[in-house]
């Protein structure tokens, strides 16, 4: 049976796509007799197939070396396109996260959405959401990839609009697809290009084609960037990050899936391509630069949003960030533990505030309070999640910093710095948010908050435990994935050796710091104009969103005046000049018409004469030229 199992892995992600086509009788509203729910029971019970038959693999692959599947999808001459899976603990252990953290969120959905009628639209499109996930887990094809996330960004752009009504959602579903797009474009550029100088688009093959072929420093530098471009756009990081603070008018559970998985998934496609991006010492810089940039920047944005989804989804960017300065380090292995770690905490902190959204139908942080004796479960899930991102003993976050700076990797003092920040300043904003939340005075909305019910509260509370469960697996990650950095300086004894104690003291000063800011009414618009430049300047994201109206769409809106301009005065003009002089010759010739036949007859016999004695004497050419000038 197991071999069966085995042998039938490419099945995990036919189970969602065969929940997903089974409710569409009750998603497009030809059911209506029954309610939406035995939707949403299909899903579930396809997610709970799907998930044990990974943890089984799983369980089976652990101990076994990776090994690849190919199926010989087209073959067309010389043309062989291929679709490559990958047998490995990583891929299903990806995998099992996937189907593991889309049960919870289904079943949470249950109670979230228990009032939509549309409902069964919804898990149709966690089915075909879960679907692409799961590909993307198990794929070793880099051309699948791309398919999958671009059916992976489809099905984001569709769960963002799901309320489609309201004409925010409309902007903000929009917004998120076009911008992705940026990304994408470029990457199918790499991909033509990769597959044009490589032996072919699997993953398993990119490492052995680096060491056995030489690239000049341009091209490799150009392909390796146009390759990060896609990832940049999948995991929000500078200067495409806006896509994802916008996609949280999009129903909640889905903002789960989002901020944990969805963003993983464009991080795990860059892992993959890690041998091809840090081939130039350009691109692997430009992967730390971007890092860098978005983990600082998304961190301050962070903690002056007082919707309470949108602080959450700065983080995200956040975190997602360090992933990439781990993989610009070709330390792929820290971008695996990251990825792990930050989407299990991730997706815990976004069903607690799921819960206070529910219950309170706000999500302004600055109308909430008092909660913490209302609603237990949630208070304790959105402090077990929290604490799960920030370096502190003994949860997930604490033990993956520390494996960082084991000795084991070259780190430097700015990475370590970086990472100090970040840590600061999640920590500040998520202190802030659980204090003012939770421990503040009650509010009018939150006076009579009740518990969430007993849908949304039991997949919170079992993925709060499996948080604490699975906070050593950092710790425990025996498999060494990562390449000798060519980047990375010579080790630094005193990092190494006052990292971890820094790291932690840099998580209490900002619990500290975070437990005394008071956030106010009056703050949201401060009367001091310099606080007021800082709060707008961090609230509105470094105006990044202007950048765009000031050079991208303003490029773009001038180009489209131009070309409007010469298709109405250069070609049409053109046409019309025609048109009109055409009408004009043949108001001019109506004139010469006689009605006599003859002087028709003698007129042709003139023609045809003049046009023979130009052939016989050699000056057939004379008319040829003359044709060829009009025409």
């Amino acid at each position: 049976m197991t071999d069966f199992l085995l042998e039938n892995f490419w099945f995990i992600p036919i189970y969602s796509l065969i929940g997903a086509l089974i409710t569409l009788p009750w998603s497009l509203g030809i059911v209506r007799q029954t309610g939406p729910r035995p939707a949403a029971y299909i899903n579930i019970l396809m997610t709970i197939v799907g998930f044990i038959h990974s943890s089984i693999i799983f369980h089976l692959t652990w101990s076994r070396p990776a090994r690849q599947l190919v199926f010989h999808w087209l073959q067309v001459a010389d043309l062989d396109l291929t679709l490559s899976f990958e047998l490995s603990p990583v891929s299903f252990g990806g995998l099992e996260v996937v189907t593991g953290i889309s049960l919870l969120v289904q079943l949470y959905a249950l109670g979230y959405l228990e009032k939509d009628w549309s409902l069964a639209r919804f898990f149709a499109l966690m089915g075909f959401f879960e679907a692409a996930l799961a590909g993307i887990a198990m794929s070793d094809s880099l051309l699948l990839s791309y398919c999958l996330l671009e059916a992976l960004t489809l099905s984001t752009y569709l769960l963002v609009g799901f309320w489609y009504a309201q004409p925010l959602v409309v902007t903000a579903a929009r917004d998120a697809f076009l911008t992705k797009r940026v990304g994408d474009i470029v990457l199918l550029m790499g991909i033509v290009a990769l597959s044009n100088y490589g032996e072919g688009l699997n993953f398993s093959q990119l490492e052995t084609w680096v060491r056995g072929n030489q690239l000049a420093p341009s091209v490799a530098a150009l392909l390796g960037l146009s390759l990060i471009a896609g990832p940049i756009g999948k995991c929000a990081q500078f200067p495409l990050n806006l896509w994802l603070d916008e996609a949280m008018e999009g129903p909640n559970p889905a903002g789960i899936m989002r901020n944990s998985i969805v963003v993983s998934a464009g991080a795990y496609v860059l892992i993959k391509l890690e041998p091809v991006t840090t081939l130039s010492p350009v691109s692997a810089y430009g992967l730390i630069i971007v890092g860098a940039i978005t983990a600082i920047g998304t961190s301050l944005m962070a903690i002056a949003q007082i919707d309470i989804k949108r602080a959450l989804s700065h983080s995200t960017s956040a975190y997602m960030g360090l992933v990439f300065i781990a993989v610009g380090l070709r330390q792929v292995d820290i971008a695996f533990l990251l990825l792990f770690s930050h989407a299990i905490a991730k997706a815990l902190l976004f069903m607690s505030a799921g819960s206070v959204i529910l219950t309170t139908n706000n999500q302004n942080v600055t109308e909430m309070g008092g909660l913490w004796s209302r609603m237990p479960a949630t208070s304790l899930s959105f402090l077990v999640g929290a604490a799960g991102l920030i370096a502190l003993s003994p949860l997930g976050m604490f033990w993956t910093y520390h494996r960082w700076f084991s000795g084991a990797w070259d780190v430097d003092w700015w990475l370590l710095l970086i990472i100090m920040f970040v840590n600061v300043f999640s920590a500040i904003n998520l202190t802030r948010l659980f204090r003012v939340i939770f421990l503040g005075p009650p509010q009018v909305k939150t006076r009579r908050a009740p518990e969430v019910p007993w849908q949304m509260s039991v997949p919170m509370v079992s993925l709060m435990i499996v948080t604490l469960i699975t906070a050593f697996a950092p710790a425990q990650w025996s498999l060494w994935l990562s390449p000798n950095t060519p980047l990375a300086l010579e080790r630094p004894e005193l990092v190494i050796q006052y990292a971890t104690p820094l790291l932690i003291a840099s998580g209490a000063l900002g619990c500290i710091i975070g437990s005394t800011i008071k956030v106010r009414k009056a703050w949201s618009r401060s009367s001091n104009l310099t606080l007021r430049f800082f709060q707008d300047l961090l609230a509105y994201d470094f105006y990044i969103d202007k950048l765009y109206e000031l050079t991208v769409i303003a490029a773009v809106s001038n180009l489209a005046k131009l070309t409007s301009w010469i298709d109405r005065y250069i070609v049409d003009g053109a046409v019309n000049f025609v048109s009109l002089a055409t009408i004009f010759s043949s108001n001019a010739l109506k004139y010469n018409t006689s009605g006599q036949s003859q002087f028709y007859l003698a007129t042709i016999i003139i023609g045809v004469g003049l046009l023979l004695w130009s052939m016989i004497n050699g000056q057939w050419s004379l008319v040829t030229n003359y044709w060829s000038s009009i025409m």
